[in-house]
């Protein structure tokens, strides 16, 4: 819910400025709850702004600025209309909450860009609420060659509101009971796991399944990531982070994926892994884990289309976002069996990959999302 709080001068005229009142906010035809200048519930919306209905409202917002900030710590949003002073009323208050190293920004301009930038912000806003709340497992340490993927679970809480949970990988094998066992078992046991420690996803490190049960979890995670359960690989403590930002916006977890080829002149690049979300996906085959050659393996086909390819850092300092379209699906032998090329929208883009890349793996998800997801992390 987008709630609007007012700051009015008494030296204003109540009944003009309440007419302009309904005349603006009516122009931006907003899902909204008219508060007034009643902030007893602000910080308890999806997105909270003060319309800053007129000039001389400066000390007001002085004298309310404790009790706003301890309600919330989010970032002021200033809305005008741009009558009877708002506009500079807004820059001066703005200019204060600077000064006090407060972050806000004033919502101003056409109507059809102002309703735009409050929808925008209150999603970006929802995804954060989403994120809040997640609770996230760490199977199994992270694998062996992510040697660049280190995370810190105090940053993590503190930045993104989410805890991370470490769980020794024998909880895994014992639920499983040993031996070989099939890939619904493997799904089974980490279901169970899931809902033992109330979890809202988690990263496996599933290559020791290989020697440990002789199967691999590819098919488990392509289901439980259908399922609305944040399902990564090898352990990959950011590329989860990852995931679980690309569900709060687009709804699924998004694949999982670490680039096999680019054409840096091209901007064409080609993605692949052994296993993707069965709900992104038109159809898909089963065929056995590429490395190994055993257990079973996904080959997704996702319909071409618009695509976003995202990665978080592993200490949140950065992160890459790029859009471009999915131009095709491939079936190789000599690759994991999930395989999509990419044309990026912006071919200098590939030149990331080769000289200043987070890791390896990274998300892809369908849809174009580059300004939502920038909206989102930009107060993180």
């Amino acid at each position: 819910m987008i709630a609007i709080y007012t700051l009015t001068s008494e030296l204003h005229n109540v009944q003009a400025i309440d007419a302009a009142t309904r005349s603006f906010l009516d122009s931006l035809h907003l899902d909204h709850q008219f508060c007034g200048s009643d902030y007893s519930t602000y910080g308890r919306h999806s997105l909270d702004l003060i319309y800053v209905r007129t000039g001389g409202t400066e000390g007001l917002f002085q004298r309310l600025m404790p009790e706003l900030k301890h309600r919330s710590n989010r970032p002021f949003r200033l809305l005008t209309s741009g009558t009877s002073n708002s506009l500079a009323a807004s820059m001066e208050i703005l200019s204060f909450l600077r000064q006090h190293g407060l972050q806000g920004e004033i919502l101003h301009g056409s109507a059809d860009y102002i309703s735009a930038r409050i929808q925008l912000l209150a999603q970006a806003e929802e995804a954060r609420r989403q994120l809040r709340s997640l609770r996230l497992g760490i199977i199994g340490h992270p694998s062996d060659w992510l040697i660049a993927s280190d995370v810190d679970a105090k940053v993590v809480r503190q930045s993104l509101g989410i805890e991370l949970i470490e769980l020794p990988l024998p909880v895994f094998k014992n639920e499983v009971d040993g031996g070989t066992e099939g890939a619904m078992k493997i799904y089974e046991a980490l279901k169970e796991i899931v809902a033992r420690h109330n979890l809202h996803g988690f990263t496996l490190r599933c290559f020791d399944l290989l020697t440990a049960i002789h199967n691999t979890g590819c098919l488990a995670l392509a289901k439980l990531n259908a399922e609305g359960i944040i399902a990564g690989c090898e352990g990959d403590v950011p590329a989860m982070l990852s995931m679980a930002v690309t569900k709060s916006v687009t709804g699924v977890s998004g694949f999982q994926a670490n680039p096999a080829h680019i054409n840096p002149e091209t901007g064409e690049l080609l993605f692949a892994h052994c296993t993707i979300p069965l709900n992104m996906v038109e159809r898909y085959e089963l065929d056995t884990h590429y490395e190994s050659g055993i257990g079973i393996g996904i080959r997704g086909f996702m319909h071409p289309g618009p695509v976003t390819i995202f990665k978080l850092a592993p200490d949140l300092s950065r992160h890459f976002i790029a859009e471009g379209e999915l131009v095709r699906n491939q079936a190789q032998p000599n690759l994991c069996r999930t395989q999509q090329v990419i044309q990026l929208a912006d071919s200098s883009q590939a030149r990331y990959f080769l000289t200043d890349p987070i890791g390896n793996h990274h998300i892809i998800m369908p849809g174009h999302h580059q300004v939502l997801l920038e909206t989102l992390l930009a107060d993180i």
